[in-house]
């Protein structure tokens, strides 16, 4: 009798043990995540700082950071 219950705890443990090693190589490889392309960057006139073209103010002598940095060098 403890012979036949030892059996059946090896079997068991057997058969989770393949289940989860078929389940795991049966998954999809993940796809990397696919990252944004790169921002077009301008450097601030002023204080050489690189932004994003979208976020900079335009002024006559260039690109810049902020209102205040146009203002200071734009009089």
């Amino acid at each position: 009798m403890k012979g036949l219950l030892v059996l059946l705890v090896v079997l068991a443990a057997v058969w989770l043990w393949r289940s989860r090693a078929s389940s795991i190589s049966q998954r999809p490889p993940s796809s990397p995540a696919q990252t944004p392309p790169p921002l077009d960057t301008v450097a601030c006139s002023h204080c050489h700082v690189h932004i994003p073209r979208a976020e900079a103010v335009q002024g006559q002598h260039g690109s810049y950071c902020g209102l205040e940095h146009l203002h200071q060098a734009e009089p």
